[in-house]
């Protein structure tokens, strides 16, 4: 089963008895993420510094053991879309 959430919605997943696996997709770090935002050049600077401000919890958070069963790093697309799919769809052995 492949659910997206939040920090959020991964605490309340876990409380169930669904069988997910959970990864976190992660920004290299948070400077390069603010270039991506503002890059982006769409959201205001209010929205910019909550997503930064959430980023910064959800980074925390993945560090909490056992939270993820694989966490990501997109500081490469080709690498990081590979990860994704491997996790997502493991070849069969």
């Amino acid at each position: 089963m492949l659910i997206f959430c939040e920090l959020q919605g991964v605490k309340q997943v876990k409380k169930t008895d669904l069988n997910a696996r959970f990864l976190f997709l992660q920004p290299p770090s948070v400077e390069v993420l603010e270039q991506r935002l503002r890059g982006r050049a769409s959201d205001s600077e209010e929205a910019i510094l909550a997503r930064l401000k959430q980023a910064e919890n959800e980074i925390a958070y993945s560090k909490t053991p056992g939270v993820h069963d694989q966490i990501i790093v997109n500081d490469d697309l080709e690498k990081a879309w590979a990860e994704f799919k491997a996790f997502c769809a493991p070849e069969s052995k």
